[in-house]
């Protein structure tokens, strides 16, 4: 949708779009606003021409990839993430190429080039976005597409999974720099990351109707995988619930984008190098493991349906085990 307005001499022209950041622009003259507003409409706007939808001859890449970002992934509980993933894609060459011109091969020169410049974890991540793209075409919207390009190339092997780990040392650094934070509604999100392995966002979607400090749980509505799940809480996590003020519906009321900021200056001032808000999920998860908790039981807590991806975020310390074992061995007298 755009807004014009009369800002002394010039006109300032804002376009905003569900799932898209708002575009603007001043202009001197009304005419050469309407007609921008109108050119940036047309992006956001669905294909209805019936040559595209009926032979494809024209539509590119590109064109088809801004019809999904406003039918579909506007649509996404990650759609801010994916917009980028897509506006990137729509900066490479393979934008251009006419829809039915394009074979495997031009999905493996992307795949190639890509990886040249970023992970394989980036490029499985926008080639899982262009086979859905793909298939949406094909099944939904009608145009004229007899094959996945897609299915056809190999995907890039997978990065290695990140094996960030709090030592006992950092864990202090960490827990001295949270407490010493203004916001302690930001320490009690850290705190509670460490504590329950959730997420950033189903923390902060928490509403104190959701938490029940007698049986020591908290039920997340909002999830990754769209499958809410009762998560039973630490008695660290339980302590820190149980001190905070109940102001609103909201256990954290507290901006995503404000959580994210403050981590990076704690994590600076810490030292704490690469880690991200992301692995105190792997530390939590870790930790889960260690305490002697089943596979079952920790997959409850973070709320995983494939073990193997349970596994890449259980990072369990070889010189704990050892000392199991030889406790173990003790014990058997072995």
């Amino acid at each position: 949708m755009a807004t014009i307005r009369k800002r002394g001499r010039s006109w300032q022209v804002q376009v905003r779009h569900i799932g898209f950041p708002t575009r603007s622009k001043s202009f001197s003259s009304k005419a050469a606003a309407v007609a921008w507003a109108q050119a940036r409409e047309r992006e956001y706007a669905p294909i209805d021409d019936p040559v595209e939808r009926s032979d494809g001859d024209g539509l590119t890449l590109g064109r088809l990839l801004q019809r999904y970002q406003v039918e579909i992934t506007a649509l996404k509980k990650g759609r801010v993430s994916e917009n980028s993933r897509i506006n990137n894609m729509l900066a490479c060459p393979i934008a251009a190429v006419i829809l039915h011109k394009i074979r495997p091969k031009h999905i493996a020169e992307y795949r190639n080039d890509r990886l040249r410049k970023v992970g394989p974890d980036t490029v499985r991540r926008e080639l899982t976005i262009l086979r859905h793209c793909f298939e949406i075409a094909r099944k939904e919207w009608d145009l004229p597409i007899s094959k996945n390009p897609v299915h056809d190339i190999r995907f890039p092997a997978p990065g290695l999974p990140r094996e960030e780990r709090l030592s006992n040392h950092d864990s202090v650094k960490l827990h001295k720099e949270i407490e010493a934070l203004r916001n302690k509604i930001i320490t009690s999100v850290i705190i509670f990351a460490i504590e329950t392995g959730m997420r950033r966002g189903e923390i902060l979607s928490l509403e104190w109707r959701d938490i029940d400090l007698a049986k020591g749980t908290a039920r997340l509505h909002q999830t990754k995988n769209g499958r809410p799940r009762t998560v039973p809480l630490t008695p660290r996590a339980i302590s820190e619930l149980s001190r905070m003020k109940k102001d609103g519906k909201l256990v954290f009321p507290v901006s995503a984008n404000a959580v994210h900021l403050c981590w990076i200056r704690v994590r600076s001032r810490a030292g704490l190098g690469r880690l991200r808000f992301h692995d105190l999920r792997h530390e939590a998860i870790s930790r889960f493991f260690e305490l002697g908790l089943t596979m079952p039981e920790v997959a409850l807590i973070s709320g995983h349906r494939d073990t193997k991806m349970l596994m890449r975020y259980t990072h369990i310390r070889p010189e704990n085990v050892s000392q199991k074992l030889a406790k173990l061995a003790e014990a058997a007298d072995y």
